[in-house]
């Protein structure tokens, strides 16, 4: 039995803007022909570059989490250093890294890829990519500004056992976070 996703595309009769601006994302309809050729029918798809998303396990065994207001969710939630990609050309790695040091101020001598998924692909192109980083090493944020929510952000670090515990006990809600967490495990990397 084959159980990997394969590529493949409908036919798209017509594709509609709902919202585009001068950020990354965007909101398009797409009338889509059926297979059997008699039928058409609509979808939303929210344009996304992609992600990247970072735990960083310190020399001690614990996660370095954030603690972030989500609007769209009412939720303050634990979760990892993560950002957009900026531009298509713009590497998951290097995106890892450089949230990793705007959002938190560290580096890691020690990056692991662990895993790449799309976060909910029946209404949204987002595709995110998951990174282990160790060796870590404090560092200055730069020129970046921490703005909006990011502004309100607390760092915790959370023993890696304790934030499996909450994970697996549905205490925090994240999905990045979740995925990051189980994947390490499921690699026996903590």
């Amino acid at each position: 039995m084959d159980v990997r996703d394969t590529p493949q595309q409908w036919p798209v009769l017509s594709s509609e803007d709902l919202h585009r601006d001068d950020w990354v994302m965007a909101l398009r309809r797409d009338t889509l022909q059926d297979l059997d050729g008699q039928g058409t029918f609509s979808r939303l798809v929210m344009e996304h570059p992609g992600a990247a998303v970072v735990i960083a396990i310190d020399a001690d065994g614990r996660v370095l989490c954030l603690k972030q207001y989500r609007h769209a969710a009412r939720m303050r939630f634990v979760e990892l250093p993560a950002g957009l990609l900026d531009g298509e050309d713009e590497e998951p790695l290097e995106v890892a890294q450089r949230e990793l040091r705007e959002e938190a101020s560290y580096a890691a001598a020690t990056w692991w890829p662990l895993t790449s998924a799309y976060s909910s692909p029946g209404l949204i192109a987002e595709r995110i990519h998951y990174f282990l980083a160790t060796d870590l090493t404090p560092v200055d944020r730069g020129d970046f500004v921490l703005r909006h929510e990011e502004a309100d952000m607390e760092q915790l670090w959370v023993p890696f056992e304790e934030l499996l515990a909450a994970v697996t006990a549905g205490e925090v809600g994240d999905g990045p976070l979740l995925i990051a967490v189980l994947m390490v495990r499921a690699l026996g990397l903590a």
